[in-house]
């Protein structure tokens, strides 16, 4: 089961009770005040919505347009799929997939970071950050950041940031859409949404239900979601609270032998192995505009329940049980300084992780409190040549807390404490041409799974990243070439060393390693109703001294290409096709190289054709076209491999209100 947790004994109320609060005094305030008009925002800056002239430099954006044409299901299959991320294949039967962002392998989930409307999703343990829980209809927006971005979003974002925007409902008066969607593997999908606006008050609501049978044997999969949204606006801002709930049931089909995978991928050895995740989250938000300077905050309580059984080769039953709290206020002022539009932002993070552990052999209870302190300005200085520079750090402590009775550890109480800086300039040079440079230094500290099964005495030291990044960006929206040119220079990164300890392994600070490599990104308008996207990464991922220099780090592919070409004449009709192409990559316990097999590449192909008749939309789409036999995941030489899955078909058809 995807492990993490997140848990204490104090009860929820309390947090509970202060995001209602903050929520419905700002409904309740807004009745006499004004509706305001907001202007239509497409991308997030500096955790603020950006002025056109002080867009983020190089992000991908995936639109609700682009997600429904592409038929995906949920968020992490659109990154994948859409924004071009390498994803390895889950080993809880969940679309939950390790996404990947500039080759960090194994802990790839703990080197970058996940926000939902500026709440950070990620656990303070190894686990993926699960995003099939967040009902792919309220998402507005996905935006993809790539390389170092700790000084607004903290530890963990030396890869990059993914943020996913729900949707606010704008259109006075009631809306919605049912969708339901059967293929094969007993695969079913039914989600009803519903969005209403009164004057200054909207809400929406969207709830669904997904199961499968999957692909192979004891990998059944069955989840219901739910989520509501309700905000106001009013002179001068909005404010709003959202609640979800997610409840997850799965089988889990364990991993097999390169010789068993060869003579039948759809089996498991694991039949009596099976889990559950349940999740809730309420979140609370508000902005307000105070002449130049605007004002925001989130305010979430999360919580986690986790539960493992593996049967079939032994009995051993295991919960975790979670919870985090975030307060993130910031303010931004924009003016001119010397006749320069200038945006500086400042803010503060604050979060308290807890976890509870229950199983027959760890009762590893822990807590984490982080608390950080951030800024960034940047200043237009060319706006003929649209020239931009921009300067920005941050502090953050760490106060961990971790013991285990029954596996005999003694009780830990330890402090850390990290720096982030970042400096990024950008210069159009032609009209069409604009580049950039980025450089800075991110950082990760150990969760409470390394810091528990460590080769050392005392706590993992923190990973630090030297990072370094030039781009260029050619085009216009018609036609657009973005690359990049990327390094990050690693000291102690942490990470699972499997030849520790006589062969067992354990969690440690590795020898200074490094991930440098190219990244492009191409759309274009090939024809009046065709338009295509390509996405390549190429990285490099080795150690760069001591005893393994040299040598590649593991679950990396050094080449990952995804195209997509998509077909919309306006007449009802929609075409999309994608290919995503993986190189090989040395098996996940591969540390020394040693092992002569290495993870073949592959080649997978997805497509979906729609037409729409009135309020109707009736689809057919499938997956992995070319029934190929492939694997993303292996965790050992020719072993420890978790099949990915076979072709599917899948129909649907949805009716908007």
């Amino acid at each position: 089961m995807n492990q993490a947790a997140s848990s204490g004994s104090a009860p929820a109320v309390k947090p509970l009770a202060l995001a209602c609060a903050f929520a419905l005094s700002a409904l309740l305030g807004a009745s006499a005040m004004a509706q305001s008009d907001p202007s239509t925002v497409v991308i997030t800056g500096a955790r603020f919505p950006s002025v056109d002239q002080l867009q983020p430099i190089g992000a991908t954006v995936i639109t609700q347009d682009d997600i429904r044409r592409a038929g995906v299901n949920d968020v992490n299959a659109a990154i994948r799929k859409i924004g071009g991320v390498f994803g390895r294949q889950s080993l809880d039967s969940s679309p939950d997939f390790a996404l990947d962002l500039r080759g960090f392998g194994t802990n790839s989930a703990q080197n970058m970071v996940i926000m939902v409307d500026g709440v950070r999703l990620n656990e303070n343990e190894l686990a993926n950050t699960v995003l099939s829980t967040i009902p792919i209809d309220t998402v507005e927006r996905i935006e993809i950041v790539r390389g170092g971005g700790s000084v607004l979003y903290g530890e963990g974002a030396t890869g990059g940031v993914i943020q996913i925007h729900t949707r606010r409902a704008r259109e006075q008066g009631l809306h919605g859409s049912v969708f339901a969607e059967a293929g094969q593997f007993r695969e079913h999908d039914v989600r009803a949404s519903l969005s209403a606006v009164t004057g200054p008050v909207g809400a929406d609501l969207s709830i669904a239900r997904q199961g499968s049978n999957n692909y192979r044997d004891n990998s059944d999969f069955d989840q219901t979601t739910f989520s509501l949204g309700v905000q106001t606006r009013f002179d001068g801002g909005r404010a709003g609270l959202r609640v979800e709930s997610a409840r997850q049931d799965s089988r889990l089909p364990g991993s097999l032998t390169l010789e068993q995978f060869d003579d039948n991928p759809r089996q498991s050895l694991t039949q009596k192995d099976f889990g559950s995740l349940d999740t809730d989250r309420v979140s609370a938000f508000g902005e307000y505009r105070i002449g130049n300077v605007d004002l925001a905050a989130e305010l979430s309580h999360r919580e986690r329940r986790v539960r493992s059984n593996y049967l079939t080769d032994y009995t051993s039953i295991s919960a975790y049980d979670g919870r985090q709290d975030q307060f993130s206020p910031r303010a931004r002022w924009v003016g001119a300084v010397g006749g320069m539009l200038d945006e500086l932002v400042v803010g503060v993070d604050a979060i308290r992780w807890k976890r509870e552990t229950t199983s027959d052999f760890s009762s590893a209870d822990a807590s984490q409190t982080s608390k950080a302190v951030y800024f960034r300005n940047e200043l237009r200085f060319d706006p003929a040549h649209d020239g931009r520079i921009a300067i920005g750090a941050r502090h953050e402590t760490f106060d961990k807390d971790y013991a285990d009775v029954l596996a005999g550890a003694a009780a830990e109480d330890r402090s850390q404490s990290q720096n982030a800086w970042e400096a990024q300039a950008s210069y159009r040079v032609q009209p069409l041409l604009e580049l950039y440079v980025k450089a800075g230094q991110s950082y990760r500290v150990a969760n409470v799974d390394e810091n528990g099964y460590r080769d050392s005495a005392d706590i993992l030291e923190a990973q630090t990243s030297h990072d370094l990044e030039f781009g260029a960006t050619l085009g216009d929206a018609r036609r657009k070439l973005t690359a990049r040119a990327f390094r990050h220079k690693l000291n102690n990164e942490i990470f699972y060393d499997p030849t520790l300890l006589g062969g067992w392994g354990a969690n440690t600070n590795l020898d200074p390693t490094r991930r440098e490599g190219v990244e492009i990104d191409a759309e274009a308008a090939i024809a009046r109703d065709w338009r295509a996207s390509a996405h390549l990464q190429h990285v490099v991922a080795k150690f760069t001294d001591g005893p393994n220099a040299g040598r590649e780090l593991v679950l990396v592919p050094k080449n990952v290409l995804t195209a997509r070409v998509s077909w919309v004449p306006g007449n009802g009709q929609s075409a999309d096709a994608g290919v995503q192409w993986v190189d090989s990559q040395r098996y996940g316990s591969d540390f020394t190289n040693a092992c002569a097999a290495r993870i073949p590449s592959y080649a997978t192909v997805d497509a979906r054709y729609a037409i729409k008749l009135g309020a109707w939309e009736l689809a057919a789409a499938g997956l992995n076209l070319a029934d190929r036999h492939y694997f993303s995941n292996a965790f050992g030489c020719r072993s420890g491999i978790y099949p990915s899955d076979g072709r599917q078909l899948k129909l649907s058809a949805r009716y908007d209100f």
